[in-house]
């Protein structure tokens, strides 16, 4: 199971929010080329980078700081948050971006995944995010009707390989994650799963690679000091 380190960026700064709610932002540092560095130099190989000022506007307001992080360093990238057009996907891979995350317009345009997934092949992954078991949009402002589970069964007859499924109630809460959601998720689809949101003990990532998922992104808990980066690459990852 792959470690994913994340570095979420607003105004061009490393930040964490709880539970996804804007007016709770913490920031932690003022160069997220820093912070990455720091996170290659602790055995990580694979990055999860988001633009939490683009997830809100649609447009790629931090890209010029995440081009940044993937020039200077030779690890594989996923980038999301305002990834909504082919133009922006292109731009990002153009960058050297191996994976770019697509959230809402998922669930706006469908379609326009189908396409992508069709050209693009694995460079593209979905973005799920959830709060109270519906897809959330929009730098997860807005909450539509739509079942998370459901729309994960859609993207997968879509040709998706990646979810990325965040519990929005566990994200930096400190609390641990949503463990249920993620066996079911690994059990019932062929998806290859990452889990995001709230994971907080070295344990989850154990009972996460047992469960079977793909990966799982690292937050808050990297930043409080819960979870020792080296230590969760090498229980993820053996």
């Amino acid at each position: 199971m792959l470690i994913y380190p994340a570095i979420d960026i607003i105004g061009g700064e490393v930040v964490r929010l709880t539970r996804g709610e804007y007016d709770k932002v913490k920031k932690y540092s003022s160069s997220p080329l820093d912070v990455a560095l720091s996170f290659k130099e602790c055995g990580a190989s694979c990055m999860h980078v988001v633009d939490l000022d683009g997830a809100k506007s649609g447009n790629a307001d931090n890209a010029a700081t995440i081009e940044k992080i993937v020039k200077n360093l030779d690890m594989f990238v996923e980038v999301g948050g305002g990834i909504r057009s082919e133009d922006g996907i292109r731009r990002y891979t153009d960058s050297g971006v191996k994976r770019v995350i697509l959230g809402t317009v998922a669930t706006e345009n469908p379609d326009f995944v189908g396409e992508m997934v069709a050209k693009y092949g694995d460079i593209i992954s979905v973005g799920v995010d959830a709060k109270d078991g519906k897809v959330a949009v929009n730098g997860w402002i807005d909450t539509t009707d739509i079942n998370s589970i459901d729309f994960c069964k859609k993207m997968q007859d879509l040709g998706v390989n990646h979810i990325i499924y965040t519990d929005i109630s566990r994200d930096g809460g400190l609390k641990g994650t949503n463990l249920d959601i993620y066996k079911v998720l690994c059990q019932t689809l062929s998806l290859k799963i990452t889990a995001s949101g709230g994971i907080t003990y070295i344990n989850e990532i154990q009972k996460l690679k047992e469960i079977g998922a793909y990966g799982a992104i690292l937050g808050k808990a990297l930043y409080e000091g819960k979870i020792d980066l080296r230590e969760a690459v090498a229980v993820g990852e053996s």
